[in-house]
């Protein structure tokens, strides 16, 4: 049994494929590839059992067979392969693999296919269509802003919060949360899920630039499915907290002001800040901001004045820097706006032009001033 195939291509398709192959496995099978082959088409598989990726492409085959390959020494091997056809055999009884190149030959162990995992059953689905340029945004302005607290698992995914012609996505770990929204979006159905946030970054990765993804889920899985390409992962069985209960309304104190100069300046202000709460004060006056740092422990201070529009009351409020710096730096737009209404509530940081049929929310828990 064998096939031949063209080295860069399947590179391609192994180092995406590679992303949910276990390195401390709870199988020794889940350090496989699963090669298919049904009539000249290879299709590719991996999972760690809560992300499933699968990735096909045309191979030249004189049958139709699968087998599962130790998925380290084959990838580091066709990486280490020029642009060239190689061939890939495999023995019937032993599951045996040879790979041979212009170069000379290689053999390597593979195992059984039906130690593999069977696929999640793709039963009692819904399914929407978006833009992958679209959820590529949402994924980025969303990701870093997930939880990493076990103890609270619902928020170390992102909620998809699905309502027929739109999706909210919302991130959060209680110090900021990030709702993103997408319209233009066809779907039958309104429903939340939570999505793991590892198998979501392994995605992002992948996505390519302006096409249709479909999106199809059920209780236990999302599928997510574009040119030959799949990604399965398995959903947070969990409720996610009211996040809209948070988000603070009458913000009438707003701060315009260019991103890349309030990102610079919370740079240089950070270095002076506490370290165990990272605070900087905003001062903000009649279109004034004087952004400063104190740490008593070490007398270090430092203050900036920052050109800004700001018409509201004159207003102190402290925020975390590292927090700041890190939704500044996800942003794309130059211009912001930060709608505040007093220091004991939540900041909220909007673009101050959305980028059509998408719009982003990101608040920020003030930290209350040490004297």
């Amino acid at each position: 049994m064998k096939f031949e195939v063209s080295a860069t291509d399947l590179l391609k398709k192994l180092q995406v494929v590679h992303g949910a192959v276990s390195s401390n496995p709870v199988l020794p099978i889940l350090e496989d590839f699963l090669f298919e082959i049904k009539k000249n088409t290879l299709t590719i598989r991996s999972t760690n059992l809560e992300t499933t990726i699968i990735s096909k492409l045309s191979v030249v085959a004189d049958s139709n067979f699968s087998v599962a390959i130790p998925a380290t020494i084959l990838l580091n091997t066709i990486k280490s392969l020029p642009e060239h056809p190689i061939t890939i055999s495999v023995d019937e009884e032993s599951f045996g693999v040879t790979i041979k190149s212009q170069f000379g030959e290689y053999k390597l162990s593979g195992d059984k296919p039906e130690d593999f995992p069977k696929l999640p059953e793709r039963d009692n689905i819904n399914e929407l269509t978006i833009n992958s340029g679209s959820l590529a945004n949402a994924l980025t302005h969303t990701l870093f802003a997930t939880s990493n607290d076990e103890l609270r698992i619902a928020m170390t995914g992102v909620l998809f919060q699905i309502d027929y012609n739109k999706v909210i996505f919302v991130a959060t770990d209680a110090h900021k949360l990030v709702k993103y929204t997408i319209g233009n979006v066809t779907s039958e159905d309104s429903n939340s899920i939570i999505v793991p946030k590892k198998g979501l970054t392994l995605l992002k990765n992948a996505l390519p630039n302006d096409e249709e993804v479909t999106v199809s889920y059920n209780q236990k899985n999302i599928f997510i499915d574009f040119k030959d390409t799949s990604y399965i992962l398995r959903l947070i069985d969990s409720k996610y907290p009211d996040y809209n209960a948070v988000i603070p309304v009458d913000n009438n104190n707003i701060l315009s002001i260019s991103r890349s100069d309030f990102l610079s300046s919370l740079r240089r202000i950070a270095i002076y800040a506490n370290k165990t709460t990272n605070q900087v004060v905003l001062n903000l006056g009649d279109n004034s901001l004087n952004i400063s740092a104190k740490d008593l422990d070490f007398s270090n201070e430092a203050n900036e004045d920052i050109g800004c529009d700001y018409g509201g009351e004159t207003m102190q409020i402290g925020f975390n820097a590292k927090f700041l710096i890190e939704m500044l730096g996800v942003l794309k737009p130059e211009e912001i706006k930060i709608e505040m209404s007093n220091p004991t509530r939540a900041g909220i940081i909007v673009p101050t032009e959305q980028l059509e049929n998408e719009n982003l929310l990101m608040l920020i828990m003030p930290v209350m001033r040490s004297h």
